[in-house]
């Protein structure tokens, strides 16, 4: 498939700067463009490379100033991160297969109906009463135990294991290994031993959610571990039993959060994060990686560090830390000197 620059800057009410005619068939990063392929500039620490790209095509800021000639045409918008994420989702959806059918072998049990729009692949398991919407599709090796609600034109990624009871929204995409409502870390200790406490709540996964690899979200204690409309989770992260994340909220990977934590909506997590249990995280929260959360923060918070502090808290303690050293040595001069 070839767009010409007047095309693309009309599905992006872009402004063309160059050349409207020429071409392109692929999407490629700026320091890697070649002809043929429309690149970005969002960050700028990327700026050097408009002057040298081979790309045909860049989207740039609409106040992008040029100190240099610049070879591509350019197309003016308002975010070219955003307008690029949006070429990427158009592309996905006129090339990506649409899958249908049951493959064999699977289990499909009595009662279970597929619509003629799903797909369930081989090895696929499906347990009693489960109910799936529209459109969705359940690759090979997913397990989906009794009880289980999946809506409308949800994905399920190979090897995904989703327990009994839990429930998945619509237009959600659940990435290979996920694990849905294995038992919460429930343990009563009784002398030297622990007794299992029985989890026998749920976990809920509203509309627009997307999970990556590997990440696990135990089931409720009681009532629902819930996971908001619009979150997105990276790869292998643990929530724990009663956990709540609100709604567009986004995790990076490592990240953990223990039991009853709940996190506020819009937060944006960074890698490596740790929460205690029983705390509460409020709205628009900002989180630096490798960040121990042990006790609830205000709505806005900017944080960093273990103990989280503000972030512009850490950032000003990390210079003094640097320069202990000096400070030691500075202060032993002085004992020298004072006898």
């Amino acid at each position: 498939m070839e767009f010409s620059a007047s095309q693309i800057a009309a599905l992006c009410n872009g402004t063309v700067e160059g050349d409207s005619d020429v071409k392109v068939n692929t999407i490629a990063k700026i320091e890697e463009g070649r002809e043929g392929s429309i690149s970005f500039l969002a960050n700028p620490i990327y700026t050097p490379y408009i002057y040298t790209t081979g790309s045909s095509i860049v989207l740039v800021n609409r106040d992008f100033q040029a100190e240099q000639p610049i070879k591509a045409t350019l197309i003016r918008v308002d975010d070219p991160y955003a307008t690029v994420a949006s070429l990427l989702e158009m592309v996905d959806k006129m090339t990506r297969q649409t899958r249908r059918g049951v493959e064999q072998p699977c289990y499909i049990s009595d009662g279970v109906d597929i619509a003629d729009d799903n797909y369930v692949g081989a090895f696929a398991y499906i347990g009693k009463n489960v109910k799936l919407g529209s459109g969705v599709q359940i690759y090979p090796r997913v397990y989906i135990g009794d009880n289980v609600s999946i809506g409308d034109n949800t994905i399920l990624y190979p090897g995904v294991t989703v327990y009994h009871d839990c429930v998945i929204g619509n237009d959600c995409i659940i990435h290979a290994g996920v694990v849905v409502g294995a038992d919460g870390f429930g343990f009563a200790p009784v002398g030297e031993r622990y007794n299992k406490i029985p989890q026998v709540g749920n976990v809920v996964i509203e509309d627009n959610v997307e999970v990556g690899a590997n990440t696990t979200i135990d089931r409720a204690t009681m009532g629902s571990t819930l996971i908001s409309a619009g979150v997105k989770l990276d790869n292998l992260i643990q929530v724990a039993h009663n956990c709540t994340i609100g709604s567009n909220t986004v995790v990076a990977a490592q990240t953990g959060m223990a039991g009853s934590s709940h996190i506020g909506a819009n937060c944006m997590i960074g890698g490596q994060v740790g929460f205690a249990g029983h705390i509460t995280v409020g709205d628009h929260t900002q989180i630096g990686a490798q960040s121990g959360i042990p006790k609830s923060v205000p709505a806005g918070s900017r944080l960093m560090g273990y103990p989280a502090v503000n972030a512009g808290d850490f950032a000003r303690q990390s210079v003094h830390i640097k320069k202990l050293g000096q400070l030691f040595e500075r202060v032993a001069n002085l004992e020298k000197e004072n006898g």
